[in-house]
């Protein structure tokens, strides 16, 4: 039953991945906004979902499932790689913005879902 709950969450977060890449195709910019969007997003759901303190099952759905098909890691990680070798001011941006912001809506997604928790 875990898997399931997993892969199907993996499933409806890569389509909502998919949507959004494909929302920002549509307007090429030399930076990568749609995985900027993406990952700073998942970061902070990622922190609500732990701090609301779901059942096991539900945050395997939400957090293990949506998140890890929705988040994408290698994605950045290419295109951090392609940003430095191109584009080395938005390199350091991108750089500074993924992790500083991921670490801080991460805090906020926790201390958010931390006062609706049950």
């Amino acid at each position: 039953m875990n898997l399931l709950l997993v892969g199907f969450g993996a499933a409806l977060g890569a389509t909502a991945r998919f949507a959004i890449n494909r929302f920002f195709e549509k307007r090429p910019h030399p930076y990568p906004w749609a995985t900027q969007l993406i990952n700073l997003t998942g970061a902070f759901l990622l922190g609500v979902f732990s701090g609301l303190n779901l059942g096991n099952a539900l945050y395997l759905f939400l957090g293990t499932g949506m998140m890890g098909g929705y988040t994408t890691f290698s994605t950045f990680n290419f295109e951090m790689l392609t940003l430095y070798q191109t584009k080395r001011k938005l390199f350091y941006y991108y750089f500074a913005l993924s992790y500083g912001g991921g670490l801080l809506l991460s805090f906020l997604g926790v201390a958010l879902g931390s006062l609706f928790a049950k």
